[in-house]
């Protein structure tokens, strides 16, 4: 299969603006995201897709390849499929921009799927949640899935319920998708759907269509940090400088 990887970036960020561009101990964000991403060992391509031609630039200064598109688009899946619709794929993933602390194996965990199912349209990811406030927060999306690890909603509301506190087990989704190319191209033309629009959760308009999503859990610890504000910005800035000091 070809699979490609897609970096959504934009520039126009309502909370941190310029984000995909903001230094990191010498380089831009998206650097950071774009050189994880090619260490996966199921990707073959990379691509960063953004609305302005100032990232574009700094992508190519370090030897990337990114994509203009429109700056129109909704969400980040609708600037994927713009760029995937010009590029021979069979799998297409859509790694955030905004997590310089990815980690390749991930990406490889949300293509694996489809090495062995080949009718399934998308996959994601997730991880168990083991700290207690993330359990109450509507910033940590859940999820429940059947015993084949298929989704079965999506909910920023704590699911399943604890009614009874052994067993209990929660797990928060992770926002790295993968999708057949084909799928891609239908799903981003499908209109958003009621539950979507309640939860603010773009994947449940697949699910409210009629199709599955894998959601493996991921056999690595989870230290990813999305950044969203200053406060995020600067302690990824301490992260990766501790990493970098011999």
């Amino acid at each position: 299969m070809n699979v490609i990887g897609v970096i959504p970036a934009r520039y126009s960020s309502t909370r941190l603006e310029g984000k995909p561009l903001k230094d990191i101990c010498g380089k831009p964000m998206v650097q950071y995201v774009y050189e994880a991403a090619l260490q996966a060992r199921l990707l073959n391509q990379v691509y960063v897709a953004t609305e302005d031609v100032r990232i574009v630039e700094a992508v190519e200064r370090f030897g990337g390849k990114a994509r203009l598109t429109s700056p129109s688009h909704q969400t980040g899946t609708d600037r994927v499929a713009e760029v995937a619709a010009a590029i021979e794929a069979d799998i297409v993933v859509n790694i955030q921009g905004d997590e310089p602390l990815l980690n390749p194996a991930m990406v490889d965990e949300v293509i694996e799927p489809f090495l062995s199912e080949p009718d399934l349209p998308m996959s994601t990811l997730c991880v168990e949640i083991l700290e207690e406030e993330k359990l109450a927060s509507p910033h940590v999306v859940k999820v429940v899935f059947d015993r084949s690890q298929y989704a079965l909603y999506f909910s920023r509301s704590l699911i399943p319920y604890p009614r009874k506190k052994d067993p209990f087990h929660a797990y928060e989704h992770l926002g790295i998708y993968a999708y057949r190319k084909d799928f891609l191209m239908a799903y981003v033309k499908i209109p958003q759907t009621l539950l979507e629009l309640t939860e603010s959760l773009e994947q449940l308009r697949a699910l409210e269509s009629g199709y599955r999503i894998k959601v493996p859990v991921t056999r690595h610890a989870y230290d990813g940090l999305s950044v969203d504000t200053q406060e995020d910005l600067e302690r990824v800035r301490q992260i990766i400088a501790a990493r970098m000091k011999p």
